[in-house]
């Protein structure tokens, strides 16, 4: 996944915060269906999506600054 060049992999990541929302706002609303509980599953797993989402963005994020703060010095020669 290094080989990629950082804007695809930060494309990556625009898709990752999106599913993880998605996936979240949809599972609770389903969840809702069932139990009957309007909005409370919907709003938790809204937030349950977005601690996913910027949990795992800024571990992709900080990959994506080291590979390419490393391809920076390898072009300076350190």
């Amino acid at each position: 996944m290094n080989r990629l060049p950082p804007a695809v992999r930060l494309i990556g990541i625009g898709w990752y915060f999106a599913v993880c929302i998605v996936v979240g706002v949809v599972g609770g609303v389903l969840l809702d269906r069932v139990t009957g509980t309007a909005p409370l599953l919907t709003i938790l797993g809204m937030l349950l999506g977005l601690v996913f989402a910027f949990y795992g963005g800024y571990r992709m994020l900080t990959d994506v600054l080291l590979a390419t703060q490393r391809r920076s010095d390898e072009d300076r020669g350190r």
